[in-house]
């Protein structure tokens, strides 16, 4: 139920913004593809998942576990750098609002979305480089529902304390830069709402509600897994389902939920169907 939510979810996202003019500026265009991610994020593992539910022998192949370890580092690390675009996209909006159309335009909101991709992209090929040659020749047991990196490396027949340094040094310098990023620009932008008044500082501090709400929940489980990437508590597992099952249906729900300009286009897309019926 959690899988197919969170799919429709971000479909409908994605719909609604694409076929809704009130909706055409920077922060819908970065929304919609933070959708997109998160439709992707929902299918590297989930589906595999839910058919292991109804099989005794859960495998997979070596090939498939080095897929599911660069896809999911690779949409992990492209949503970072997006929430970070959209950060930036509401601090120019609220600090900067005269200057928002000239700053925000869609060639900028294009290069965003390019570089996300290609930070997460390489950011999973520098993993994948130093995992898919470490000799595997004894327990083929991933104790987790997909191929955590942390996870395979353990498996790997020799001392992997470089390899583990170099996994925390690589996700955990990106995970906590963007981390910092966002928290210094929501900062920023939560005093200069504090020292407006007015109807559209309260639009804008609903607007930023939602942004912190998803990236608390988004960072959350990500710094925990690489603050103790080599340990393991009974909770991880819980953590791992909650982090690439549960965390991309909560993105549409709770920008529908809080954003009026989504409500709005919801009963607008809803109007027309229903006319076009009659």
């Amino acid at each position: 139920m959690v899988y197919v939510t969170s799919v429709l979810g971000n479909l409908m996202i994605i719909v609604i913004i694409s076929s809704d003019s009130h909706l055409n500026s920077p922060m819908y265009f970065l929304l919609s593809n933070l959708s997109f991610i998160d439709i992707c994020q929902s299918n590297f593992a989930t589906p595999k998942m839910l058919v292991d539910f109804f099989v005794e022998n859960k495998t997979i192949s070596f090939e498939g576990c080095m897929a599911q370890i660069f896809l999911l580092h690779s949409f992990v690390g492209s949503e970072m750098m997006l929430l970070v675009a959209m950060a930036y996209d509401r601090f120019i909006a609220i600090c900067k609002p005269l200057h928002y159309s000239t700053i925000m335009n869609r060639r900028l909101c294009i290069i965003f979305v390019f570089i996300s991709w290609a930070v997460g992209i390489l950011h999973s090929v520098s993993h994948l480089a130093f995992t898919v040659d470490l000799p595997f020749c004894g327990p083929n047991e991933v104790d987790s529902f997909f191929c955590d990196l942390p996870l395979v490396i353990e498996l790997a027949c020799m001392d992997t304390y470089e390899m583990e340094i170099m996994t925390l040094t690589n996700s955990g310098l990106i995970s906590l830069g963007c981390f910092l990023a966002l928290i210094i620009s929501y900062v920023i932008i939560l005093i200069t709402v504090w020292r407006r008044s007015s109807s559209g500082s309260s639009k804008a501090l609903s607007t930023l509600t939602a942004h912190i709400i998803v990236v608390i929940l988004f960072f959350g489980p990500c710094i925990y897994f690489y603050i103790w990437p080599f340990s393991r508590l009974s909770v991880d597992k819980f953590l791992s389902v909650f982090y690439t099952v549960c965390t991309p249906m909560l993105n549409p729900i709770i920008y529908s939920l809080r954003n009026e300009d989504v409500k709005s286009a919801v009963r607008r897309l809803r109007n027309r169907h229903v006319n076009w019926k009659n």
